[in-house]
């Protein structure tokens, strides 16, 4: 039986009605936060750590990345900056095509090793809950390929790991002009040996102009909700398909990107409950223009998250801790949102629980700072001290 976890001194930032900035001590047995308060039961007191104010928080959730891919895109980075556009570079065989070339052509072990590199690199800015998607493969064969990495993932590391299916990323060259045939013959298969692999828990797209329309996209949920997943979808990236009222009307958890989110699609989200992802480090990387409607999913009262999207060429991003920096500076959100957005919010775009709380798992950061605010406000910086992985325990 393991030692309880005894906290003393400290800033915790329960989540709870804000900041949550309350209780001082916290003790943990057994993984699970057993009594939050101020004064310490009397049996604890010889195993408390005394803090000096130092902040804790719930551990940080990312909840929208591609981490498991080969090879890497710098070289149509720079063609970006020559001024193609994303578009023009997908559309000349670029983009998420060229990764997933070197992703077919390389091994488990080298699709592993590769991404554990980008793993570590988010728990070092105190990720503990990392959602990781599929849809580099564009195969059968290729998709479980990806699935099965990102699952060893959460064996290799002391982190808790979401799976995504996504073959319905794009369309490789071998379907062209064929999308709903690649939909039937590829992502609906795929999805249902997942499933028997136990390899998914949930249900993406990319619904776009350069991807799968809404009436393709339908079919692959329709399926996945006959499996029993949930849903979730990129969508308003690029354009405004109304992708985001189709999440809703198939109750996804989340739609993610929406920079060109319609009033309409905000409503339907509203009313579904379907959370807004905002992904800062493509809109960033891609010198894109069009903000997220923000103000107004704060006035619709839809929770936003925020995420780190790391994937290979719109967001080769793996600090958490900067796309919260990003979210506040970029698009006016508060320092507060950013951190809901990277615990409770995100935690419910997963279908999951987050907070420090009384029979909550003991899923904890420790910081080099006092406020949660300095968690947004260092650029590039993560005052990390320790990180506390209650559902290890």
């Amino acid at each position: 039986m393991s030692r309880p976890l005894v906290l003393t001194n400290a800033t915790l930032a329960t989540m709870e009605s804000g900041y949550g900035l309350g209780p001082t001590a916290l003790v943990a047995e057994q993984g699970v936060i057993t009594w939050l308060g101020h004064d310490l039961p009397e049996r604890f007191a010889p195993l408390a750590q005394d803090l000096g104010g130092a902040l804790v928080t719930p551990g940080l959730v990312d909840a929208h990345s591609h981490i498991v891919f080969g090879g890497n895109r710098a070289a149509e980075f720079e063609l970006r900056l020559n001024g193609a556009s994303y578009e023009e570079v997908a559309r000349a065989g670029g983009g998420i095509l060229s990764t997933v070339r070197a992703t077919r052509a390389a091994s488990e072990e080298s699709l592993l090793e590769q991404s554990l590199a980008r793993a570590d690199a988010l728990i070092a800015g105190g990720v503990t809950t990392l959602e990781i998607k599929s849809g580099y493969g564009l195969t059968v064969a290729d998709e479980l390929k990806m699935l099965r990495v990102a699952r060893e993932i959460g064996r290799a590391r002391r982190l808790r790991v979401v799976t995504t299916h996504l073959a319905a990323h794009a369309i490789p060259p071998e379907y062209q002009g064929r999308a709903m045939a690649y939909i039937e013959e590829v992502a609906v298969p795929s999805l249902r040996l997942a499933v028997d692999e136990g390899l998914v828990d949930a249900v993406d797209a990319f619904c776009e102009k350069i991807a799968f329309q809404p009436h393709e996209v339908e079919v692959l949920f329709q399926e996945a909700r006959a499996l029993g997943l949930p849903v979730k979808l990129h969508a308003e990236q690029l354009s405004d398909l109304g992708g985001a009222a189709l999440a809703a009307r198939h109750g996804a958890l989340s739609a993610d990107h929406l920079e060109y989110l319609s009033p309409e699609g905000i409503a339907a989200m509203a009313k579904a409950g379907t959370v807004a992802q905002i992904l800062p480090g493509a809109f960033y990387t891609l010198r894109e223009t069009q903000l997220p409607p923000i103000a107004a999913l704060r006035a619709a009262g839809v929770p936003m998250v925020v995420a780190s999207d790391c994937n290979p060429g719109s967001s080769p991003m793996t600090s958490l801790t900067l796309a919260m920096n990003m979210a506040c500076t970029l698009f006016r959100m508060t320092p507060l949102e950013a951190l809901q957005g990277t615990t409770i919010h995100a935690a419910r775009a997963l279908g999951l629980t987050s907070g420090i709380r009384v029979g909550a798992k003991a899923d904890l950061c420790l910081w080099n700072a006092t406020h949660p605010a300095e968690l947004s406000y260092k650029i590039g910086q993560t005052p990390l001290a320790r990180i506390f992985e209650g559902h290890h325990d």
